[in-house]
């Protein structure tokens, strides 16, 4: 036992562990290596309850403190199978991730794992990290949210930043309301829903959403046959309608594509153009098929109307294709800037434990320049 102990501690020495927790899924691998060794729910089973929980579903404090010594406990020890103590961590996380989400997890890692130096990278600019270009427009459709931010010349532009409840939970409740009537509620679990979702839905074309909800729709999709413990039919018009909350503008004027043209409003008129022919689409949800396709159709759609028309002065928006699936770019970027020793950006052992805090941008206490001594 112990020499497979010795065994994992030389390993350990020689890697750099990167993570991306996100709300549903968890992505985990190696600093310097082109995809995570494996993607999984971002969810633990409770050894006291024996229940299946969400991380991000934890009540209070203690409650995630718990929860995350056992999820990172099964991602250390089961999947990458490496001990954690005195290595070195790089987190890829949102920028608007809740302060007591990313203060817990430091203090789980440093004073429970004891590991040897933490990194948190924001998602955005990791990204755009692996495309070999410093300003791009990232949108981020993920589980819970979409959140567009602008990054220009390297600088995220905060001011123009934009964030909807737009993503896959809202798709997964169409769903499962559509599919109400064919299937029992028990039946209609989480892992159901998001299997019918990526295996047989998509994303409409502009033209045919127009005309889905008139006097007279277009001919539906055709139904397909899906089989489980029994099998049933997915409607053509479930097929069809999942994503379409996605695109409908709420009683504000607000969608997924006018996150994005305001997010450009807010932006300096000179960035405005670059960013706009610099989009970059991340997130699980934007691998729904025709996703991209519906979006510039939009874009387009909506800056030549009466809303957009005289406030931004743009005719074209291009995408560009990273290299990996638009589910870990993030992580690729992690892994990727990870290789880079920079002290100034981790946070050691030492530092956390003399001061029990994560430094963070927005607190005065971390910015305040040093008084030159008379």
């Amino acid at each position: 036992m112990l020499r497979g102990y010795e065994g994992m501690r030389y390993i350990s020495d020689n890697l750099i562990v990167v993570l991306d927790i996100g709300s549903a899924y968890t992505k985990y691998g190696y600093v310097g290596e082109a995809a995570p060794r494996g993607i999984i729910r971002t969810e633990i089973k409770c050894p006291e309850s024996k229940e299946v929980r969400q991380i991000f579903s934890y009540t209070d404090k203690d409650d995630l403190y718990q929860l995350l010594v056992e999820f990172l406990h099964y991602i250390f020890f089961k999947r990458v199978v490496i001990s954690p103590k005195d290595i070195r961590i790089v987190i890829v996380q949102s920028p608007l991730i809740p302060t007591v989400f990313r203060n817990t997890l430091a203090k789980v890692m440093f004073q429970h794992f004891e590991v040897g130096s933490l990194m948190m990278l924001p998602t955005h600019l990791m990204a755009i990290s692996v495309l070999g270009n410093e300003t791009a427009l990232v949108l981020d459709v993920g589980y819970k949210e979409a959140t567009v931010i602008p990054v220009f010349e390297g600088v995220p532009i905060l001011k123009a930043w934009q964030a909807l409840p737009l993503a896959a939970q809202v798709v997964h409740k169409n769903i499962a309301k559509a599919m109400e009537g064919i299937l029992p509620e028990k039946e209609l679990t989480e892992k159901l829903i998001e299997d019918i979702k990526v295996q047989t839905c998509f994303v409409t074309t502009m033209e045919r959403s127009a005309k889905l909800d008139t006097n007279d729709p277009p001919t539906p999709p055709p139904f397909v046959k899906y089989y489980t413990t029994m099998s049933f039919e997915i409607p053509g018009t479930v097929r069809e309608k999942a994503f379409e909350t996605l695109w409908e503008r709420d009683l504000d004027n607000l969608s997924i594509p006018t996150m994005i043209l305001d997010a450009l409003m807010k932006c300096p008129i000179d960035t405005r153009k670059p960013l706009a022919e610099n989009i970059l689409l991340i997130g699980g949800t934007v691998m729904a098929k025709g996703f991209a396709s519906r979006l510039k159709t939009e874009l387009l759609h909506l800056v030549n109307s009466n809303i957009y028309a005289e406030k931004l002065k743009m005719r074209a928006f291009k995408f560009h294709t990273a290299p990996s699936k638009p589910n870990y770019t993030a992580w690729l970027g992690g892994a990727i800037f990870g290789i880079a020793d920079l002290p100034s950006r981790c946070i050691s052992k030492e530092q956390y434990l003399q001061s029990n805090r994560v430094p963070d941008w927005v607190n005065l206490i971390d910015n305040k320049k040093e008084e030159n001594s008379m």
